[in-house]
């Protein structure tokens, strides 16, 4: 196999579309450029919105942005639950929805530091093998639980049978987790943020630029420098 180039070496901000893979746009964008590629955290099929592509040797700067916090937003259905806590899961229970005193007491309940189980359709590796594979296969397995931080749980929206929320949590949570907890599942969702980067500043893969590693550094916090692999940060300053 030829091994992938070092350059062009950047950051791409991108704002990911329902339907396609998260991998399919790394591959797109290595097409484009040649070079080695990498993200800094995935999104599943349906959701949409911002993802941080590395390219060339900028891949080895993904520790320093897979930790940051994330900012979504989603529409909750309230009246039932999915296989997967998303759309494209099958129908698993209709529930009649929490009146709003009810949801608020939920809410209250997932602001804070949480644990919820990890969705069975999530690729964590559960004896070996990723778990949404064992779904696939109707193997029934408990899930693991993980502990996250919720910042912000706001809702935006309201009616009798959906809430939209607007979220600010820690890397690692899983927002159709907080979905189930409600009683329901995400019809949708949306990440906004990444961090300092928001989905204001991507564009398609088709046609997004690399911002200097050097450029996306300067925007991290303290605490997300301090994971860059050494001698790194001095490469991505002068480049």
């Amino acid at each position: 196999m030829v091994p992938r180039a070092l350059h062009p070496a950047g950051i791409a901000l991108v704002d990911k579309p329902a339907g396609p893979s998260s991998f399919k746009l790394v591959a797109e964008l290595r097409r484009r450029t040649g070079a080695r590629t990498g993200h800094a955290g995935t999104l599943d099929p349906f959701a949409t919105g911002l993802l941080l592509l590395l390219s060339g040797w900028a891949t080895k700067l993904a520790p320093c942005f897979v930790g940051l916090d994330k900012r979504y937003l989603t529409d909750v259905d309230l009246t039932a639950r999915t296989s997967t806590g998303d759309p494209d899961g099958e129908l698993v229970e209709r529930l009649a929805p929490p009146g709003r005193q009810e949801l608020e007491r939920r809410l209250e309940r997932l602001r804070g530091d949480i644990e919820l189980p990890i969705p069975i359709a999530s690729a964590v590796k559960i004896g070996g093998e990723r778990a949404y594979r064992l779904a696939r296969r109707g193997v029934e397995v408990d899930m693991p639980v993980r502990r996250s931080r919720v910042d912000a749980l706001d809702v935006i929206a309201y009616s009798d049978e959906s809430v939209t929320l607007d979220l600010r949590v820690s890397s690692g949570t899983y927002v159709r987790a907080i979905a189930e907890a409600l009683g329901g599942h995400c019809r949708t969702l949306r990440r906004t943020e990444i961090g300092p980067f928001s989905v204001d500043e991507a564009s398609t893969v088709a046609e997004a630029a690399l911002m200097g590693p050097g450029d996306a550094l300067q925007r991290l916090p303290a605490e997300a420098l301090a994971s860059a692999p050494k001698g790194l940060l001095a490469r991505a300053r002068l480049a």
